[in-house]
């Protein structure tokens, strides 16, 4: 068990950091404030390898599974709501890549990205109102006519929604069938049927664009159902069937990819406010002595550095287990993204209440980070879902580990 990084992971941690840093932090409370779609940091991502083909694919290709977790924790040291700006797109990158055929990820991955110079974007929408974590109770259509798909529903809190050139969308083929009854389709953005409907207006992550995506008779050809028409028709046969699979779905698939990946961004936001407010506390004094030299300050500080460092050592485990193929039985996913942001949370509130006053003025950077962090407790499976993942997945683990266990005992010893 090793826990150094690679000389090439520092170099590209060194490289996430210097962007945050240059084109990022300059920018971040312009953003915050206009919540403008921030095309030139976009550009800027591009130009640096931080987005686009070459990063999916040093993404792939990450033996340790590593690198995205350095990115975004990097990133979002930076500023949440530009990282999410920069990286919303891997998500439909996700959905197309764990759903789709060799031809449907050739072709539409990049449509999600962009070649080059020319960027595009992809949106995953799975959330509608009263369906969050439940994706099983998804009312989003897709009906057969013909040689087309026809979607209808509203698809709330997207990400890139209305602005993607690609949206995956998770919709019902048979709703008796639940989860088991659910398809994704990729739906270009010139569909007939589809648009934006409200641009929420959030408390936090400001600069990445959150809006509805409404589908209304929208028209997509039969291809354009990820996995194909075959692999759906004998998954509903063995769901009527009753027949078990033992998988997820495949939303519920994706986030479990992605759920290190969001820990590791709360991470990114409590080590910008934990570092800040050593900075910041540096030349304080009270009656002469350096506020630093303070028992209870010190205590304070320790308790973040620590719950900050605990957090990591989840989140790098569920990036490991994922990149390794080993099953996450014991909810290590969920705990990485439950740990960590409820960490972000606290961490933020904690250091606010030690700076005083003045963190919750805008001109004090802790009330935007603040902000940011809430959505980590949110997004992507509440922290509240993510428990109960956790304890289901813990008894089953503990009831397995028990029943083998008794087995064993029950086995005669060889001579």
């Amino acid at each position: 068990m090793d826990f150094r990084l690679s000389d090439e992971q520092i170099e590209w941690r060194d490289l996430c950091h210097r962007f945050a840093v240059e084109v990022m932090r300059p920018v971040a409370a312009d953003y915050d404030r206009s919540q403008e779609v921030p095309w030139p940091v976009i550009g800027e991502a591009r130009k640096w390898k931080l987005s686009g083909l070459d990063w999916i694919q040093k993404m792939a290709t990450d033996n340790d599974g590593l690198d995205g977790i350095i990115y975004q924790e990097e990133l979002n040291w930076g500023c949440a709501g530009l990282a999410l700006a920069i990286g919303a797109s891997s998500l439909a990158v996700a959905g197309i890549a764990s759903s789709g055929t060799p031809d449907q990820i050739a072709k539409w991955i990049p449509e999600c990205m962009g070649i080059g110079d020319d960027i595009k974007l992809g949106a995953y929408a799975v959330t509608e109102a009263g369906a969050g974590s439940d994706v099983a109770s998804l009312r989003t259509t897709a009906k057969r006519d013909g040689d087309e798909w026809v979607l209808n529903g509203t698809k709330v809190f997207i990400s890139n929604g209305g602005i993607a050139d690609v949206t995956v969308v998770v919709a019902t083929v048979d709703p008796k069938l639940g989860h088991r009854g659910q398809a994704s389709f990729v739906v270009p953005k010139d569909a007939p049927g589809i648009s934006q409907g409200k641009k929420e207006d959030k408390l936090g992550i400001r600069a990445s664009q959150t809006a509805e995506v409404v589908l209304e008779d929208c028209r997509i050809p039969l291809d354009n159902l990820l996995g194909g028409l075959d692999k759906l028709e004998k998954k509903l046969e063995r769901a009527r069937s009753g027949e078990s699979t033992g998988r997820q779905s495949g939303a519920l698939a994706t986030f479990e990819m992605t759920r290190p990946l969001v820990g590791a961004g709360a991470l990114g936001i409590a080590r910008a406010a934990y570092e800040w407010t050593m900075e910041h506390l540096e030349d304080k004094s009270e009656g002469g002595t350096p506020v630093l030299e303070l028992q209870r300050y010190q205590q304070v500080l320790a308790d973040v550095a620590t719950e900050i460092e605990s957090a990591r050592l989840l989140v790098w485990r569920a990036a490991w287990m994922g990149r390794a193929g080993l099953p996450m039985t014991g909810g290590q996913g969920s705990m990485s993204k439950l740990k960590a942001g409820d960490v972000a949370m606290w961490a933020t509130t904690t250091l606010m209440d030690l700076v005083g006053d003045y963190s919750q003025t805008t001109e004090c950077p802790l009330e935007k980070w603040f902000r940011d962090a809430k959505i980590f407790q949110i997004f992507e499976g509440t922290a509240q879902v993510q428990r109960l993942v956790i304890s289901r997945m813990q008894r089953e683990e503990i009831q397995g580990r028990l029943k083998a266990a008794a087995e064993a005992v029950q086995q005669p010893v060889a001579a």
